[in-house]
């Protein structure tokens, strides 16, 4: 039992390394494209999901939903287990966003994120490596982004591939705007992405609650999100010289 036991971890501990691995080498590859190739980043990064989508369904993953199961062991426990009587993925969150804040408060790195704010080649200028802090920015977005998928799945014991093509990126565009973040880059903080998450998870809560049908839902956010999106642009105008080509 312990031989099994012990591979079982081997084979745990080398899935979620090859994934994050992959996790680092997108987000390295996302944060090259927007700063050196310098193509618009959701161009950029719903081409390469599409394209890691596709990969993966084709050379990893041949069905829709993977189920855990007992292979899970240990990793149901982000998803199910609990923290001082709270829920696992709750704690998992605050961690996050505290080591966000603390980063970009106190680190070098975060401050010259701050500081490149909508205008990179004032921020150039001022001799900000602008490159470099945008491949950063992707490649953290990779870890975290491995962190909630660890978490989703052992939340729900499966592998659920579909997500890709669900409306969750729109989610999370609304959950930004709705706090407060300006698109434009410079304005907003950990803070305004949990209020943003908060006033999203009550809304979602009361159209099931209301048991609003799933397409009427896609509507009512959708006209949320557009009003959200033209509120930003009146409220945080983007600078001129981010209009021009070549200003990165």
């Amino acid at each position: 039992m312990d031989a099994v036991a012990d591979r079982s971890w081997s084979r745990t501990g080398i899935a979620l390394a090859c994934g994050f691995g992959l996790a680092l080498l997108v987000g390295i590859a996302n944060g090259l494209i927007v700063a050196y190739v310098e193509i618009p980043a959701i161009f950029a990064t719903l081409a390469v999901g599409i394209f890691v989508y596709g990969f993966g369904r084709l050379f990893l993953v041949d069905i829709d939903v993977v189920p855990l199961g007992e292979r899970a062991g240990w990793i149901s426990q982000f998803g199910r287990g609990s923290v001082a009587s709270m829920p696992a993925p709750v704690v998992a969150f605050a961690d996050v966003a505290l080591l966000a804040m603390l980063f970009l408060r106190y680190a070098k790195a975060g401050r010259y994120i701050f500081a490149m704010g909508d205008n990179y080649l004032a921020a150039r200028i001022t001799g900000l490596p602008v490159r470099p802090m945008l491949v950063l920015q992707y490649v953290l977005a990779s870890v975290i982004a491995v962190v909630a998928g660890l978490i989703t799945a052992a939340s729900v014991a499966s592998i659920n591939t579909r997500i890709v093509n669900s409306t969750l990126i729109y989610d999370v565009i609304l959950v930004v705007v709705l706090g407060g973040i300006g698109l434009s880059g410079g304005k907003g903080g950990v803070r305004n992405v949990i209020v943003g998450t908060l006033l999203i998870g009550i809304l979602l809560n009361g159209m099931t609650i209301m048991d609003i049908q799933y397409t009427v839902q896609n509507l009512i956010k959708s006209t949320i999100l557009l009003g959200a999106l033209v509120a930003d642009s009146l409220l945080n105008p983007r600078d001129e010289q981010t209009a021009q080509q070549g200003d990165i």
